[in-house]
């Protein structure tokens, strides 16, 4: 019992933090936010406009996304369409040549350096005033450009993320229904922060920048996470907006979006230390109360859910705490049950956010844990491909990025 004031101050730190981050953080941006309305620009003089579509190994998709390119509303003079091949050997370099002679260009790299190399390539080679940033199997809706670019006209707005969605289809996978729900939380939470003050991060699929503001990358940096971040630290802010849509399809597994979320994790907190300005609150106070609460937290929730377990072993003893204990062990035994399911058949509805939030919180950490080993993948493989033969397409912890 001599150590119960200490146990208990360590259980009840951690419960308050992981209760702040899913569900206080969400409630303070809905408070803060309830009397602001967001306020649609109108784009009077339309700027020059290079998409760069970021693409290894798409042949499968490439050609229906510049199709899709193609029949954007926007004037089609103003508008660059760039492909970013990182060394393609599937075809997908072949499929873009046939759309040269319509304003599409390929620039290809020879050797596979990783998305973020390509990107320093394309925006090197663009003519546009605004940079588009999209992935190959992003598809536009036709207005989805016009709604990004009108934003600039507010000279703050250093960059504008668009409305990514999965697409749904039938008979989809836990995986991307759990990713469905958890996206929705997403968006609404990208929508506050804007109305806020400005949303943290862009989105691969569809997030816009002025030129002027890339700076180049490194091959191991996330571009989308890191690029915000150096654009708000030079005193600009990010704009979410949801009526610019695009789609996109979930992984088809678990497994795949656990490896993709490591790598996203690993190479977003490497991200915030290569801008260390937006982790001093008094640079833009209103970013950093967003940073810190819907990107840092829950970069380390898995550390505070370790913390809270322990601590209530520790306390089991204690009236309470055995309930504590049982309430855990509930929703991590749904989670084992879920994952044990789904590697054999469909998994019950009722078991698919336990799931999912365990394989999150898990891909935090050993996201975590690649970032404090230095263990940084420059590349990636899209998570749309099959497996390759003898390789596990459900969660694996043992698997590292190509």
């Amino acid at each position: 019992m001599s150590h119960a004031g200490p146990a208990e101050a360590v259980f009840w730190t951690a419960a308050t933090i992981i209760a702040y981050t899913y569900v206080g953080y969400p409630l303070l941006l809905y408070v803060m936010t309830r009397q602001r309305r967001s306020i649609s620009p109108a784009g009077s003089a339309w700027p020059r406009v290079t998409l760069i579509i970021s693409a290894y190994n798409e042949k499968e998709v490439m050609a229906e996304k510049l199709l899709n390119a193609l029949e954007l509303d926007y004037p089609r003079d103003l508008l660059e369409i760039l492909v970013v091949s990182d060394a393609s050997d599937d075809g997908t370099d072949e499929i873009v040549t046939g759309f040269e002679d319509q304003n599409v260009r390929l620039i290809r790299q020879t050797q596979r350096l990783g998305k973020s190399a390509g990107l320093n390539l394309g925006v090197g080679q663009a003519h546009g005033e605004i940079i588009i940033f999209s992935d190959a199997n992003a598809l536009y809706e036709p207005s989805a450009i016009r709604n990004l670019v009108r934003h600039f006209s507010e000279p703050r707005a250093g960059y504008v993320v668009g409305n990514a969605r999965y697409s749904e289809r039938p008979g989809q996978t836990a995986s991307a229904e759990s990713e469905g729900i958890y996206w929705r939380l997403e968006t609404w939470l990208k929508e506050k922060e804007s109305l806020f003050g400005s949303v943290v991060g862009g989105d691969g699929a569809i997030y816009a920048i002025r030129r002027e503001l890339f700076t180049p990358l490194l091959v191991t940096d996330i571009n989308d996470f890191l690029n915000p971040l150096q654009i708000v630290s030079k005193g600009y802010r990010g704009v979410y907006d949801k009526s610019a849509v695009c789609y996109e399809e979930a992984g088809d597994s678990f497994g795949k979006e656990f490896r993709r979320k490591v790598r996203i994790v690993s190479r977003s907190i490497n991200a915030v230390f290569r801008a260390p300005r937006v982790l001093l609150p008094w640079t833009q106070p209103r970013h950093w109360l967003a940073l810190v609460s819907h990107k840092v937290l829950r970069w380390l929730a898995p550390v505070f859910l370790l913390i809270l377990f322990v601590a209530t072993l520790a306390l089991v003893k204690i009236p309470f705490y055995p309930i504590a204990l049982w309430l855990q062990g509930v929703f991590y035994g749904m989670a084992l049950a879920g994952w044990k399911l789904e590697r054999r058949i469909a998994a019950p509805r009722f078991l698919y956010l336990p799931l999912y939030f365990c394989v999150v919180n898990l891909a935090a950490l050993l996201g975590l844990f690649r970032f404090l080993t230095g263990s940084l993948a420059p590349t990636w493989e899209t998570i749309r491909q099959r497996p390759q033969q003898g390789e596990d397409s459900h969660l694996s912890l043992v698997r590292k990025d190509s």
